[in-house]
């Protein structure tokens, strides 16, 4: 897998991310649990990158993927969002 550094920061993560948006039902129906926390496959191709937002679910996306990744703790970035709700 291609890797890639972001910005001036040194931090080095893999060409192609996986964006966690579906997991917990953005799209529709989420899968099951078991399957939504199976994040493993991913890291054994390669991938390094991955994008979730507290808006998915709310919270229950980041909650999923850091449990799926949690084996694989310093190996993966995890990059989120957050939405500001302020007004100016």
């Amino acid at each position: 897998m291609d890797k890639r550094v972001l910005g001036t920061s040194g931090l080095e993560v893999s060409a192609l991310g996986f964006g966690c948006m579906g997991m917990s039902g953005t799209y529709g129906a989420a899968g099951d649990r078991r399957t939504m926390i199976s994040l493993h496959n991913a890291v054994e191709l390669g991938v390094t990158f991955f994008d979730t937002a507290q808006v998915y679910g709310p919270f229950t996306n980041e909650a999923l993927v850091g449990e799926g990744l949690a084996p694989f703790a310093g190996e993966v970035v995890i990059a989120t969002k957050i939405r500001d709700h302020y007004r100016c």
